[in-house]
């Protein structure tokens, strides 16, 4: 493969990503998470897996500390997450989603897998298992690229 099909086909991928994922999170009203703010909502996707200090937080997003401890502090607000505690030192704070926020973000996610059967019931259910085996390929080539994948979660997640 030339490098110039590579890049078209790398050109198509971040194409096609974005779109796939509109269609997994279609304009829902009734869901609360469509009125959060987009970083506000990747910061609830972030902790939906575990909670992380803000600098972690901030390196994950991309952004700055002083970023993340302002949505850190909005999202508090709005009885999203909360600071603990550490796990390993008491003294370092980590942000975690609340009773409300992991509620929150299990109804979005129920909805973008009721979403998600809707548009892999369309294929076989060998293009469906080619399909999940080819993303899973992706996603474990992504952690292995010189970045480290950094960041690749985040994407996966919205």
């Amino acid at each position: 493969m030339s490098d110039n099909e590579l890049a078209e086909q790398a050109a198509q991928l971040e194409i096609l990503m974005p779109r796939l994922m509109r269609q997994l999170s279609r304009l829902d009203l009734q869901n609360p998470t469509t009125h959060l703010p987009q970083a506000q909502l990747r910061v609830c996707a972030i902790l939906a897996d575990g909670s992380l200090t803000i600098s972690v937080l901030a390196k994950e997003l991309r952004i700055t500390v002083s970023a993340a401890t302002q949505l850190a502090d909005r999202l508090e607000s709005a009885d999203l997450v909360e600071r603990v505690a550490g796990t390993g030192d008491r003294r370092v704070k980590e942000l975690r989603l609340t009773d409300h926020g992991r509620r929150l973000m299990r109804s979005r996610r129920q909805r973008r897998v009721r979403r998600a059967i809707e548009m892999l019931a369309q294929l076989s259910p060998d293009r469906r298992a080619a399909l999940l085996g080819a993303l899973q390929e992706l996603l474990h080539a992504g952690r292995a690229a010189p970045d480290g994948g950094e960041g690749i979660a985040v994407a996966a997640e919205l």
